[in-house]
């Protein structure tokens, strides 16, 4: 109704703005609380969740027992709860968004829900209330291809759902990890520190069942059950597999120091959860003798640190790429998703490095003298300043990646490593030759050292 309307019915009625950002940020907090009866939640937005308890209500003490902590749960945040049970998602969300009538099961409740569950159009749906199909029983009594050819495949589609005829999929908020350890408390934690000392525990329990697969993770989750039916995650990543207790709790130690709003225990913790949603292969290392094994795990231990107290984001690693294009031969990656190190091609003893240190982006163009038009530079004028070449190698020629172009087209380039007569060293390059273009153009794209 009007606004206007309701004041004059209830003239203490508090008014305030609909926010339809925070609901979805209440909601997602209450489905993460939810996490501690199954993993398998989904959101049912802008106020409702979906949970598939099968297999998880026997610890609670049957369906029942689970209600009752559900709603106490939610009593203690000020909220109403309305349940329902079904043998589908489709079919339980039906039931609790539309109660039917007392019925002696789930088969017959269903069948006295009104067709206003099937969430067809308004047309659609007063089309089906005029042609005396007012419930779902009345619906599952007609064929479906009558069904179907009359009122639309969607209808029939959503009525094969809730009656378990089709399948009814469920979208969980979060996929259930492949190795996950959880404990739950009597008596809640008041603190955090206790809690730490628990996941700690937990991670040791993971690093055993990772240790069993050959495998370490990549990325960590811990959730902090709150016994108000709140929770918090706390997620850190790593740059390589590990499995260590001690390095993984070290990153959770740096995420919870770099937490702007620190976790609140509010009334304790009476669950803690630990999930590894990411598991890579993890090798046997051989450590060297001189500790060169030892110096690489202390960077990846150092990188990992800074991405979790800066950001995953703002630390990041050179990568090689499968690409013979120079400024394309190499990505730069957060360090976290970073794939496994590859070596980088090195040069042959005692020459000098086939590819400069510093490369502009995008090559910078220049003004080249030859003696023949497809033959090296002997000057050339950069920044307007001219450079006299007093010692040139090439060229090295590199084609364009026609395989990866649409009009199979491209240019060839020429590239020179020069010298000066003052010493410094240039990579050129001429783009194009004279038969794929009349007037080639000259590029520097890096410096030497």
């Amino acid at each position: 109704m009007a606004l206007a309307d309701a004041r004059a019915r209830v003239p203490a009625l508090t008014v305030v703005p609909h926010d339809p950002a925070a609901d979805a940020a209440w909601l997602d907090r209450i489905a993460q609380g939810c996490a501690r009866y199954t993993p398998l939640v989904a959101l049912d937005a802008p106020d409702g969740l979906i949970l598939d308890i099968a297999g998880a209500a026997h610890l609670f003490g049957g369906e029942a027992g689970l209600v009752a902590d559900a709603a106490m749960r939610c009593d203690r945040l000020g909220m109403t709860l309305r349940h329902a049970f079904g043998p589908t998602a489709d079919a339980a969300r039906a039931l609790a968004r539309h109660p039917a009538p007392p019925a002696p099961d789930e088969a017959a409740a269903i069948r006295r829900l009104p067709v206003a569950v099937l969430e067809l159009d308004e047309e659609a749906t007063r089309a089906l209330v005029r042609a005396g199909l007012k419930t779902i029983g009345d619906l599952a009594n007609r064929p479906m291809a009558s069904l179907a050819a009359r009122f639309g495949t969607g209808a029939a589609t959503a009525l094969r759902r809730i009656l378990g005829d089709a399948p009814s999929p469920l979208d969980p908020r979060v996929a259930p990890p492949p190795v996950a350890a959880e404990r739950r408390f009597a008596e809640p934690l008041a603190s955090t520190p206790p809690a730490m000392e628990v996941l700690a525990d937990l991670m040791d329990e993971a690093a055993g069942q990772m240790a069993e697969r050959g495998k370490g993770g990549r990325a960590f989750r811990a959730t902090f059950f709150r016994s108000d039916g709140l929770a918090r995650t706390i997620a850190v990543e790593t740059g390589q597999p590990v499995r260590d207790v001690a390095t993984v709790m070290r990153l959770f130690a740096e995420r919870l120091d770099a937490l702007r709003d620190p976790i609140d225990p509010g009334f304790g913790f009476d669950m803690i959860r630990l999930a590894v949603p990411r598991l890579e292969a993890l090798g046997v290392s051989q450590l060297k003798l001189e500790g060169g094994a030892v110096r690489r795990g202390d960077v990846d231990a150092l990188a990992d640190r800074l991405a979790t107290r800066l950001g995953r984001g703002r630390v990041r690693r050179l990568c090689p790429a499968d690409t013979h294009i120079p400024e394309q031969a190499q990505l730069e990656l957060p360090a976290a998703d970073a794939p496994r190190p590859e070596r980088w091609p090195e040069p042959e003893a005692g020459e000098p490095p086939l590819r400069p240190f510093y490369l502009f982006d995008p090559p910078q163009p220049i003004e080249v003298i030859a003696e023949v038009p497809d033959g090296p530079p002997q000057r050339f004028r950069w920044r307007r300043a001219l450079h006299a070449v007093r010692l040139y190698e090439g060229p090295e020629r590199i084609a364009a990646e026609w395989w990866r172009r649409r009009d199979n087209k491209g240019l060839t380039r020429d590239y020179y490593r020069v010298e000066d007569v003052q010493g410094r060293r240039y990579w050129l390059f001429r783009h194009g030759l004279y038969d794929e273009k009349a007037d080639p153009r000259w590029y520097i794209h890096g410096l030497f050292a």
